[in-house]
């Protein structure tokens, strides 16, 4: 197999691959051709699914503790406290079960009228007719809100939580993050950890663990019979706050604008929206809003008949996994919200590393478009949308929708 081709022009380390107008073309050229593709030496992409799937589920071959983030921290040398995200076994279960009780699909749904009371209330300034900007008015708050609620952040520190989260959202692309919002961030989020932990102090904290906000879960947590750091409890929050906001955020506004590109989709959705629950799976295999990790061999071995050298980085293009044909068929690369599939997608990832709030996200998705459909039934985007530069998502900035 070919693994080398100098047509193909692909740097997943520089923002903007995921906007480029030729970018869906590229991942099918991608899966034909190379679907192992050495794009620099001792770096590769990987755009099948079933090579993507065979990564994941391998941690002893395709390890996350050397970085996962195209422009990973640790393979600049530098450290990360409290992220699972670059945890491996035997380390990355304990650390996952601190709140996974949180996350599950029975614990997730007990927080619904929350969800939708959050919805509502995004949706409640908006008139008729309106023309707005769906990202900011609804998409970036939405999110944000709920997150906010899991993290015991009070409803007076929320406008200040969105502007600094969205600076941590941004900081890993841009070579002039907004340092004032992020030290502020962190100085809040160790502010909230000490509080949460000395008024736990006050009470038992133990007689249900499942039901206390996740800092406060964090604060006095134990793993391997030792209390966490403040800076581990507070780089845990900080990996749930971005996967939380960027996940739904994402899937949101991109859902709107496949939905306004497919009005008579759209408008069957809005007379059966008992159909909404397949829909936001389809949404989330077109959108895919994480579009990419990466993971290094830690031995010489093969993936997809390419033989990769110990140490080399792996990329897995997610959205190409996402609309493999030999997966999804041969209307993978058409947008079809009543598709009946029985492949999972893995706009969640795959493996040990599954998205923790996949259940949050899928609910606060299902409950948006409950509600926004019962209200405006026929939304339509109203202008060019302004897409996000990035390594890690495809969303955007703005999204010009009238509300009608």
């Amino acid at each position: 197999m070919t693994t080398t081709a100098p047509h193909f022009d692909i740097a997943p380390e520089t923002p903007g691959l995921f906007t480029r107008p030729d970018y869906y073309d590229l991942l099918a050229r991608l899966r034909r051709d190379a679907p192992v593709y050495e794009y620099e030496p001792g770096a590769w992409t990987v755009a099948r699914y079933d090579d993507v799937r065979t990564i994941s589920r391998d941690p002893e071959r395709f390890c996350s503790g050397r970085g996962v983030l195209m422009n990973d921290p640790l393979r600049n040398g530098n450290e990360i406290h409290g992220s699972i995200l670059h945890m491996d076994p035997p380390a990355h279960a304990p650390w996952r079960q601190l709140v996974s009780r949180r996350f599950t699909p029975r614990a997730t749904a007990t927080f619904t009228e929350f969800v939708r009371t959050a919805a509502r209330q995004v949706l409640d300034g908006i008139e008729p007719g309106e023309t707005v900007d769906f990202v900011d008015r609804i998409a970036a708050p939405f999110p944000v809100t709920v997150i906010a609620e899991l993290l015991g952040i009070a409803e007076s520190d929320r406008a200040d939580f969105q502007r600094w989260s969205d600076a941590a959202i941004s900081s890993t692309d841009t070579d002039e993050p907004a340092l004032d919002d992020l030290a502020a961030l962190y100085r809040f989020l160790v502010d909230h950890v000490r509080a949460r932990r000395a008024g736990a102090h006050e009470r038992d904290v133990e007689d249900d663990p499942a039901r206390l906000d996740i800092a406060t879960r964090l604060a006095t947590a134990q793993v391997d019979g030792r209390p966490l750091t403040t800076a581990e409890a507070v780089g845990y929050c900080l990996a749930l706050l971005v996967a939380g906001n960027e996940t739904t955020r994402h899937l949101v506004s991109g859902s709107v604008l496949a939905l306004s590109e497919h009005p008579e989709q759209r408008d069957r959705l809005a007379a059966d929206r008992s159909a909404i629950d397949g829909a936001v799976e389809e949404c989330l295999r077109w959108v895919t809003p994480i579009q990419t990790f990466g993971r290094t061999a830690t031995r010489d071995t093969e993936i997809g008949g390419v033989r990769i050298r110990e140490g080399d980085w792996l990329v897995m293009l997610y959205a190409s996994a996402n609309r493999d044909e030999q997966v999804f068929g041969s209307t993978a690369a058409a947008f079809d919200a009543f598709r009946r599939v029985d492949t999972q997608h893995v706009a969640f990832g795959f493996g040990e590393h599954l998205c923790l709030g996949a259940a949050l996200a899928r609910l606060e998705a299902r409950v948006l478009f409950d509600e926004l459909l019962a209200r405006f039934s026929s939304f339509e985007v109203a202008g060019d949308p302004v897409w996000v530069r990035s390594t890690l998502v495809r969303g955007m900035q703005r999204l010009p929708v009238t509300m009608r």
